[in-house]
């Protein structure tokens, strides 16, 4: 039987080992189940205490992927079988892969993440916490999650904050795709290498000779992208959300979710990039939009850990609440791609619908990341 996580260590010059970690799950784009969550959490905790590993790196198994969102459908059959009610797998997911994110985010070592093929949804907060975030030209990221009525999780609230004005909220209400230039520009990758470098870069890895500062070995790795991100820039394809930045500036410039939605959708253009995002915020899910803005108003100055705990409220209330079941069903399972929204627009949304979203249903020490952050 396959692993759907595979393990190895590399031993290194200096004598210390290289964790590599794999997900393998080819058929699904390295969907991340929760298998795969509870298989790598105790084996990054292993690792990080280990004074023998050096370095970690996680890739992603075969070459169209590292990975291309959560299970969403195991997520599907369990709120279909019981509708509008706080279902234990779906917030055992969600709290599991928050705090899976939230592990390499303060990962004590330096740690790798060849961002190679596509990364969307559950790939993002996997990568986003990287010590070296690494693109390749066949990189293709993405946080869709407006086509299903969630909204951008896995640290979403923090690292769309963090963009150049105005592309996290474009980005997250639009589900955008983005290239490797482009996560460079928005600060979701630290390093472009080709994905033909790849066995180079983990040569030199093995053969740097590491310390135990772990400060100079994040220098280390630095250097080495570096020096062969040098040679390799030829191959980085061009930018497509530097180029607009000042027009999605002028777009996301309104004081409420509905002008700013106007604003998208209403957009005349040839440019095939923006053209495809203002459709897919028309075609997308109204009370997505109003979380989006609400969560990176709410959350812009938010600690890292209570992000996520804000996250995993606005994913329990989405499965029981929102429209996040019908999302699914209209794009994986019918495939009928005609989701029936609980709300005709934007405009139409009441606030107290929205409030809910952000009322938790634990208190503050039953919460099931209450301890993150603190020990």
């Amino acid at each position: 039987m396959t692993n759907v996580v595979e393990f190895e260590e590399r031993h290194t010059a200096s004598g210390k080992r290289l964790g590599i970690a794999r997900l393998n799950s080819e058929k699904s784009l390295n969907a991340l189940s929760l298998e795969m969550i509870q298989l790598l959490q105790p084996q990054l905790d292993a690792w990080a205490g280990d004074p023998d590993i050096a370095c970690v790196w996680l890739e992603g198994a075969g070459e169209k992927a590292f990975c291309a969102g959560g299970d969403i459908v195991a997520m599907y059959n369990a709120m279909r079988d019981q509708p509008g009610e706080l279902v234990d797998e779906v917030a055992d997911f969600f709290s599991q892969e928050y705090r899976l994110d939230y592990t390499i985010q303060s990962y004590p070592k330096p740690f790798v993440l060849w961002g190679d093929g596509i990364v969307m949804g559950g790939g993002m907060g996997l990568m986003n916490g990287a010590s070296h975030r690494v693109v390749t030209e066949r990189s293709l990221l993405a946080m869709p999650e407006i086509t299903i009525g969630l909204y951008p999780d896995v640290g979403a609230t923090h690292f769309l904050n963090q963009m150049p004005q105005g592309c996290g909220l474009f980005l997250g209400l639009t589900g955008a795709q983005i290239n490797a230039s482009d996560a460079l520009f928005l600060k979701l990758a630290d390093h472009f290498v080709a994905s033909s470098s790849k066995d180079q870069v983990l040569s030199a890895l093995l053969d740097l000779q590491w310390g135990e500062t772990a400060s100079l070995n994040q220098q280390k790795v630095t250097d080495v992208f570096a020096q062969i991100g040098a040679t390799d820039s030829k191959h980085r394809p061009a930018g497509q959300v530097e180029p607009h930045h000042e027009l999605i500036k002028e777009l996301t410039s309104g004081d409420d979710i509905s002008a700013v939605t106007a604003a998208i959708t209403g957009l005349e253009t040839d440019d095939k990039w923006l053209s495809r995002a203002s459709k897919t915020l028309a075609n997308g899910c109204p009370m997505t939009a109003h979380i989006v803005w609400n969560q990176l108003h709410f959350g812009k100055d938010l600690p890292l850990a209570d992000c996520f705990r804000l996250e995993l409220t606005l994913s329990v209330k989405c499965a029981t609440r929102g429209d996040f079941a019908e999302g699914i069903r209209a794009l994986l399972i019918d495939k009928d791609k005609q989701p029936n929204w609980q709300h005709a627009s934007v405009a139409e949304v009441p606030a107290a619908d929205v409030d809910g979203f952000f009322t938790s249903p634990w208190s503050q020490d039953e919460h099931p990341l209450a301890d993150l952050g603190h020990s």
